[in-house]
């Protein structure tokens, strides 16, 4: 199990790096979006270039954060469900769900990707729109997040099972959003005594 764990660790730091640093992909579409209104606006001028450009920020800001998100357990789920539940329970939870759900899904859409992605780029495709961009890009950022994703998902499991096993703290204990509210409303009040 150590060794299963220290990949995990790998993969965290990997995926920790690239989520944390695709976040200045969201400066830098709002960056081309407020340029792009600005010289459309003073000089007219437009580039549906310059609209792709700013989908394709976003969208690898998007899908190479995906596994950071995972990773710090930021995912959506049903709280109120999910927190009626003991611990161990959750954590048993998580498992199964990263085994039949999260697993599956993302194991296709590699397997789907690559040819899509590899036909793209040999046939050197464009944008349909008017002064577009090539599109293989954009299509390799869906490929690299969903295997990111996958390589994240497999940390979890490692994670989950070492934590079921005892072998390790839970990196991320869970606090419903009742008692988060109680702590906030806590930490408040004592803030204002003081």
């Amino acid at each position: 199990m150590a060794g299963l764990l220290a990949l995990s660790r790998a993969v965290d730091r990997l995926n920790e790096f690239i989520g944390k640093s695709v976040s200045w992909l969201i400066l830098l579409a709002i960056l081309v979006s407020a340029v792009n209104a600005v010289i459309r606006k003073v000089f007219d001028i437009s580039s549906n270039a310059w609209l792709e450009l700013q989908w394709y920020l976003f969208g690898a800001a998007f899908m190479l954060a995906a596994a950071y998100t995972l990773k710090q357990n930021e995912h959506i789920r049903i709280d109120i469900v999910y927190g009626l539940f003991s611990r161990r329970v959750q954590h048993w939870i998580d498992l199964l769900g990263h085994l039949l759900f999260l697993m599956p899904f993302v194991t296709l859409m590699v397997f789907y990707f690559v040819p899509y992605v590899r036909l793209s780029f040999h046939s050197g495709e464009m944008s349909n729109n008017s002064g577009g961009l090539i599109v293989w890009p954009a299509k390799a950022i869906l490929l690299v997040g969903f295997f990111l994703l996958a390589l994240q998902g497999i940390s979890e499991i490692i994670k989950k099972i070492a934590i079921i096993r005892g072998e390790m703290d839970d990196p991320n204990p869970f606090i419903s959003v009742h008692e988060q509210a109680e702590l906030e409303a806590k930490a408040l009040a004592d803030e204002v005594r003081s």
